[in-house]
């Protein structure tokens, strides 16, 4: 990585500093996995660090050292807005825009701490001093790796902090299989696993631990799953009611958009899930091989990511947002074709 972003991050860490951490709303393996792993980082080195998360996040990441730590804005509004006003650095991790934060974004933009950014999604905003922003990366834990090692760190690295970027970058390469994972990935895995990070554990407890309201959804999810063949698409759809039926609990949706592509001729999955409470549809897309749902879904549902994986938003009814999405299909037609 390099060389002037690892000094710039060395001079700030060199002397004590208030900091704290902040990954984006609703966040996933990679965005808990990085923040963690960069809190025992910076724990580890004397300094005073702290998360805070714009929300709760899924109860399968809540095994991972430290994470009873971790101060949810929701919950806990004062403590947070404490820390941050306190704050002489800020680390913003696994997104690039203020607006993904939700009501986190007024904070940190009346902050006069110095921002550095640490992510690895396409089209990243100015706002951090220190921008470390690279989209070939697997994960921003891979990244969080790099700066390690870049202050030739790599000996400080404890179990916990090994097992909290392994698990980062383990979904979101979605267990190594994504084109995101390269031969450095693996080693970076690698290194992991020599200084303590038990691989094993992680997919167990992330993967392998179900309840039957969560197994009832994804048949649920399963049994909605429309083909549209001409388009080498498909989609799910989850209505707030049928959530409620099967009892949902945040992240037990988690990996079902994926299963779209488990199907012969597929290139283009999306899942729709309605969510009263916020009056918005969450939309998450996925694709194979040079179809960008990045691009799609900045066009057309407020959203973007990555090439092959992307999340968006919809203000509209579920039923107004599928019509749409549907009617879009045309004009992609040949790209999905391709």
């Amino acid at each position: 990585m390099n060389l002037e972003i690892i000094k710039a991050i060395k001079g700030l860490l060199d002397i004590p500093q208030k900091i704290v951490i902040i990954p984006h709303k609703n966040p996933d393996g990679d965005a808990i996995g990085s923040t963690l792993g960069l809190w025992h980082f910076l724990k580890g080195k004397g300094q005073d660090a702290t998360i805070i998360v714009p929300n709760d996040f899924p109860k399968f990441l809540k095994w991972m050292p430290g994470s009873e730590q971790i101060v949810n804005f929701e919950r806990d509004s004062s403590v947070a807005k404490s820390l941050i006003n306190k704050a002489s650095v800020i680390f913003t991790l696994d997104f690039n825009h203020l607006g993904r934060i939700g009501q986190l974004q007024p904070l940190l933009e009346n902050s006069s701490a110095t921002f550095v950014m640490i992510d690895h999604h396409q089209e990243p905003d100015d706002y951090a001093k220190i921008m470390y922003s690279d989209v070939s990366m697997s994960s921003t834990c891979e990244m969080v790796f790099n700066v390690i090692e870049g202050l030739d760190e790599l000996e400080s690295i404890t179990p916990e902090l090994a097992i909290s970027l392994y698990t980062g970058i383990m979904t979101d390469t979605g267990s190594f299989k994504y084109s995101s994972t390269t031969s450095r990935t693996h080693l970076v895995v690698a290194k992991l696993i020599e200084r303590g990070a038990k691989n094993t554990e992680a997919h167990n407890k992330v993967y392998d631990t179900n309840t039957p309201s969560r197994l009832h959804l994804l048949g649920c999810a399963l049994k909605n799953m429309v083909i549209l063949e001409e388009y080498h698409t498909a989609f799910i759809t989850l209505s707030q009611d049928e959530l409620d039926t099967y009892d949902y609990k945040k992240g037990d949706t988690e990996g079902f958009v994926n299963y779209g592509l488990t199907l012969e001729g597929i290139v283009f999955a999306v899942i729709f899930i309605e969510n009263r409470e916020e009056g918005i549809v969450k939309i998450s897309f996925r694709s194979e091989g040079d179809f960008s749902v990045n691009e799609f879904a900045r066009a057309h549902f407020n959203g973007g990511g990555h090439t092959n994986a992307a999340g968006g938003r919809s203000d509209v009814s579920i039923e107004e947002t599928i019509s749409l999405f549907k009617s879009l299909l045309p004009q992609y037609k040949d790209d999905l074709n391709a």
